[in-house]
């Protein structure tokens, strides 16, 4: 091994540490060397996203706003490996910096925090659901036109907070990060894709790199969870064709039948859950990029000049 101590960059949440400690548990157990004390160094950096909580991704800039200062602070030699939640990597990755690999992925769906429901269909007409997510308000908004939606921010801890001092009635988080965080029995019901298709790689943790070195490179290859890679490469190749960001809402699932099979499933909507657009692909998982793409020509297609640029 020629790496003898490696930086890892991430957020300083509380659902970004606990994903920076199963990084570190991950490479210790595949490079025993670097459980040596002074091996690993956990290097916190706090980004735009996380400096102003008051506005949306969308109107400041998007969830590049998550990676910016990370990706920076790699390219100028601070860190030799960034974690990141799959779902907030851009779709395009800066000059300099790859996806070294993916880990094995957790549960894709969407959970429902609120005390007194247990389903989005039971919540009474007139309720507040918070959430800071285009694709979940959308997504809504389209079944339930009877809820309001309102602007939600924060992280697990703060937006659970919220919803048990009745800020708003309810609210929406990532099965993956409450289980992550130990606290998946907050959830008062998993929701299902067919209800709530999850945000393209929900569930995912990516780990990146400087391009050119190779000897870190070789230290995170062995880390790859091939299913979790074919899977997240279908959905962001979707989300490249339709130049996804956080002003658009996109969701999309693949799946693998372990038989070397692959099935995709996609939507765009208006923000407003006016019009909801979907599709659905299957495959060969050797295909998962091509499939991906074919989808998102499909909905881009469908949805015509405009659509991309309403964000009511």
């Amino acid at each position: 091994m020629t790496t003898t101590r490696l930086r890892i960059g991430t957020r300083g949440s509380p659902l970004a540490l606990a994903q920076t400690e199963e990084v570190r548990s991950r490479l210790t157990a595949a490079h025993p060397g670097l459980a040596e004390p002074g091996a690993l160094e956990t290097v916190v950096i706090r980004t735009t996203g996380d400096k102003i909580r008051d506005r949306l991704l969308a109107e400041i800039g998007g969830k590049g706003l998550f990676t910016k200062e990370i990706d920076e602070t790699m390219l100028a030699g601070g860190i030799d490996v960034a974690v990141h939640s799959m779902k907030d990597l851009p779709t395009w990755l800066p000059d300099g910096i790859v996806l070294a690999c993916t880990l094995p992925r957790e549960d894709p769906r969407d959970a429902l925090i609120c005390a007194g429901a247990r389903s989005l269909a039971r919540l009474p007409a007139g309720s507040v659901v918070g959430t800071a997510s285009l694709r979940r308000k959308a997504q809504i908004l389209h079944r339930r036109p009877d809820l309001r939606v309102v602007p939600l921010r924060g992280n697990v801890h703060t937006r659970l907070r919220k919803v048990a001092a009745g800020e708003v009635d309810a609210t929406l988080l990532a099965l993956a990060g409450l289980r992550r965080l130990g606290m998946g029995d907050a959830a008062a019901a998993v929701i299902e894709p067919d209800e709530m298709l999850p945000a393209v790689a929900q569930g995912a943790i990516g780990l990146t790199c400087r391009a050119g070195d190779r000897s870190v490179r070789d230290l995170l290859a062995a880390l790859d969870h091939p299913e979790t890679t074919t899977r997240v490469t279908a959905e962001r190749a979707m989300l490249e064709v339709l130049d996804g960001s956080c002003r658009t809402p996109i969701a999309a699932l693949a799946e693998v039948d372990g038989r070397g099979g692959l099935t995709l499933r996609g939507l765009v909507a208006r923000p407003d859950g006016s019009e909801l657009l979907e599709t659905d692909r299957a495959g060969r998982t050797e295909d998962a990029r091509s499939i991906g793409r074919d989808a998102g020509e499909e909905l881009r297609r469908r949805a015509g000049p405009g659509f991309f640029e309403d964000t009511t």
